[in-house]
């Protein structure tokens, strides 16, 4: 049989060869393009890194301690902070520009963009994950949104006295389908019952104190407290007795008779909370304040090398890092918290920021703004481990806080 003949073979299987080498080529563009199954990943070990310079987002592994995308236009995120949906899929990012960002962390893009409001300070997720909050202070109030959508469902006006509206502070979620926040101007208190988003019910505590500048909800979820800006002491709210209303803990808390300048007002999210005890940061003094939780009294001091931003604790409770304002804010402290002493002084570079545990404790990320880095150290040896770029790196929020309460 000559060439000519193998040419002209039944035709029968023709068809099928043509088929076979479709599938084939098929393949192999598919291959080429990118267009393959797409690989499979978990999100409990992802985070974002805010960029504050730039408006844009890090997204990040802290497993293989590496940045996977960045994501931008995000708007002002010179003070921007993160939630997280319940599968922790998605990220909201609240950003000073009043902007609110829904990102998907797995595909590495920005969902959607709502600017909400003038100037906006930070937000809150439900506890049943379908509705995200945020405390605004232009106009002063809370405004509720679809999680899903970013649909507007509820408008809540931080009013108070002839009309006037309060700039809105340390707003938190809560067990029971609650929201709890504070009236700067107004010194108050809200907590906001939202199991019915067409009814909300909203419980209000005057007479807190004077300028209420930052809020805490402890672990366990019941007790809200407020720092003052205008006087010395804290408002306390146990969410377990509404009915006990607020009561003033820490009397001598804050600056004292000798008014010292403060360079940064300390964060009362960052409280350290290790057993009956809390590690928290003094107002204008280089200290951190320990307080024993049963009685709300403070039983101790410890000297610290600045005026301390974040007092957070490994979650262990084992260790509390302290970082520091200006112009101190090139070190970060290290505390034992059963020998209630420095351990360890670390200097990651200039302009620390902010810190992140991973989720059980083994490292913890440190952004260093002007340095451009993010410092990843183990929290054992306290030895730096590695080094990422970044861009003005701030907030570093990592995925488990989806699943804990108050934040």
């Amino acid at each position: 049989m000559d060439i000519q003949d193998k040419a002209k073979q039944p035709e029968a299987g023709s068809r099928n060869d043509g088929t076979l080498w479709f599938v084939v080529l098929l393949g192999l563009v598919l291959a080429i393009s990118g267009c393959a199954t797409p690989q499979l990943r978990g999100t409990g070990d992802l985070g974002l890194v805010i960029e504050r310079a730039t408006g844009s987002v890090l997204v990040v592994d802290t497993t293989q301690r590496a940045k996977l995308a960045r994501i931008t236009g995000l708007g002002d995120l010179s003070h921007a902070s993160v939630v997280f949906s319940r599968d922790a899929r998605y990220a909201y990012v609240f950003g000073r520009d009043g902007g609110l960002s829904k990102v998907d962390i797995l595909k590495g893009e920005l969902v959607a963009r709502s600017v909400q409001a003038g100037n906006a300070i930070g937000g809150a997720i439900s506890q049943d994950g379908r509705w995200v909050a945020v405390s605004n202070y232009e106009p002063g109030g809370v405004r509720i949104f679809d999680a899903r959508t970013l649909e507007l469902v509820a408008d809540i006006p931080a009013g108070y006295g002839n009309g006037r509206r309060s700039k809105v502070i340390g707003l938190v979620d809560a067990p029971g389908q609650r929201f709890v926040f504070s009236l700067y101007e107004a010194g108050q208190t809200w907590v906001v019952e939202f199991a019915d988003p067409a009814r909300p019910v909203i419980h209000k505590f005057t007479g807190i104190g004077r300028l209420p500048y930052d809020a805490l909800l402890t672990p366990d979820g019941r007790w809200y407290i407020a720092g003052l800006f205008g006087e010395d002491g804290m408002a306390l709210l146990d969410l377990w007795d509404l009915e006990a209303g607020v009561r003033r803990i820490l009397h001598d808390y804050g600056r004292g008779d000798e008014k010292l300048p403060v360079y940064k007002m300390p964060h009362l999210e960052g409280w350290a909370v290790a057993g009956d005890l809390a590690f928290v940061p003094a107002v204008g003094r280089h200290a951190v304040l320990v307080v024993d939780m049963n009685t709300w009294e403070q039983v101790d001091t410890i000297p610290v090398h600045g005026q301390p931003v974040f007092v957070m604790a490994r979650p262990d409770g084992r260790q509390v890092w302290v970082n520091f304002a200006y112009p101190d804010n090139d070190r970060i402290q290290v505390i034992d918290t059963r020998e209630r002493e420095i351990i360890d002084t670390l200097q990651p570079g200039p302009g620390v920021l902010h810190m992140e545990f991973t989720p059980r404790g083994s490292e913890v990320w440190v952004s260093v703004r002007d340095a451009d880095a993010l410092v990843i150290y183990d929290t054992e040896s306290r030895k730096e481990r590695t080094r990422l770029e970044a861009e003005k790196p701030s907030g570093i929020f990592f995925t488990d806080r989806a699943h804990r309460i108050g934040l």
